[in-house]
């Protein structure tokens, strides 16, 4: 293998550690409520990242020609593993039924369809055999790959995965050559079936409606948007310092995983947090040109997905901290605590890699430190 993207790698390197080094402050009351000690969520992160290491590696090596392959076989796997968290899933007090015991862990099916619907639609639209503006070669399989795992997602329920999946399988349509009638017809119907699925479920358009006025459950959902808002407003130009957050005693709600923003934020304060975002949009940037410079259309559209799905989920989940959506409940990558989705990330990451160390790119060492 050539060498891969020194800067990414290390942008992934860097975000990996800092959620380490987060995680022991950010997790501190949830791991007393749960054993009396102080440092469980810490370790059991320290344990997924060693887990995610041969993870990591063996995506790395894995030829994409046999991602390719298969990709119907990956696909299948995630869709079964979806069909079983209906008759095994646990929620693990959440609203969601969306993970598997498995001995002593627990995996969220999700995260595995995610990275198998970027592998499968990137193998379906990169085939010679079809031609992505018909509806038998485009639209068709999108509506395929996208609905079926969005239909056992969303009986979870799921709604911030599902956020993620729409986005990601849409931008690889669209960036693979969609019929733009068929696509803007396509988000139509599916802008009217997201439509009904808000007034006929009473669990998210309770989300919606607290959206837009917290104050209708200031004890629930709406508590939450507003301590998170608290905890950003209150981090300042320069924060409170390490370990000296507030609001993860008791106020922000799974503050290990999906407002673990919020309270960084709160001891980072403002300028060392767009660091933070600075990292993932330099992830974009990495992803992005690695995707133009790909060997094959395969490569290239397996790229936008991945590059896509990671900053486009943190995106998300900074921006359900900032009240600028509606809660979905979703990681930060590389930073919330949880094994499916570190793992999952570190799978793609691998992918990336290995495609950026194949790329034809004529002038590769003046981008590849």
């Amino acid at each position: 293998m050539q060498d891969f993207d020194k800067s990414l790698f290390f942008a992934f390197l860097g975000l990996t550690l800092f959620g380490l080094i987060m995680m022991s402050s950010m997790s501190v009351a949830g791991s007393f409520e749960v054993t009396g000690r102080n440092d469980y969520y810490f370790w059991r992160h320290l344990l997924y990242i060693v887990l995610g290491i041969p993870v990591f590696l063996i995506a790395l090596r894995v030829p994409y020609e046999w991602l390719r392959k298969f990709s119907p076989l990956i696909f299948v796997v995630a869709i079964s593993l979806l069909l079983l968290v209906l008759i095994l899933g646990q929620n693990f007090g959440t609203a969601a039924k969306s993970w598997l015991k498995i001995g002593p862990l627990s995996v969220q099916p999700t995260e595995l369809a995610k990275l198998a619907i970027v592998v499968f639609l990137a193998a379906i639209f990169s085939s010679q055999k079809n031609r992505v503006d018909t509806l038998q070669g485009g639209l068709i399989p999108f509506i395929f790959v996208l609905g079926l795992p969005a239909l056992l997602i969303m009986a979870q329920p799921d709604f911030g995965s599902l956020f993620v999946i729409t986005l990601v399988a849409g931008t690889l349509y669209f960036m693979a050559g969609a019929n733009l009638k068929h696509y803007f017809g396509g988000m139509v119907a599916g802008l009217l079936g997201g439509i009904m699925v808000i007034l006929t479920n009473s669990y998210i358009r309770k989300r919606f409606e607290v959206f837009v006025n917290p104050e209708l459950d200031p004890l629930g959902a709406g508590f939450q948007v507003k301590q998170a808002l608290i905890a950003i407003g209150s981090g300042g130009l320069f924060g409170k310092g390490f370990q000296n957050s507030i609001q993860k005693f008791d106020y922000l709600p799974e503050v290990q995983s999906d407002t673990i923003f919020a309270a960084i934020s709160e001891e980072m304060g403002f300028f060392r947090i767009l660091a933070l975002i600075g990292i993932y949009f330099f992830i974009a940037h990495r992803g992005f040109f690695i995707a133009r410079y790909a060997p094959d259309k395969f490569t290239q559209l397996l790229a936008i997905g991945i590059t896509t799905w990671i900053v486009g989920q943190a995106l998300i989940n900074i921006g359900v901290n900032l009240a600028l959506l509606p809660n979905t409940g979703i990681t930060l990558p590389l930073i919330s605590y949880g094994g499916s989705s570190l793992w999952a990330t570190f799978a793609a990451m691998g992918i990336l890699l290995h495609i950026s160390a194949n790329t034809k790119e004529p002038h590769k060492r003046r981008y590849f430190l």
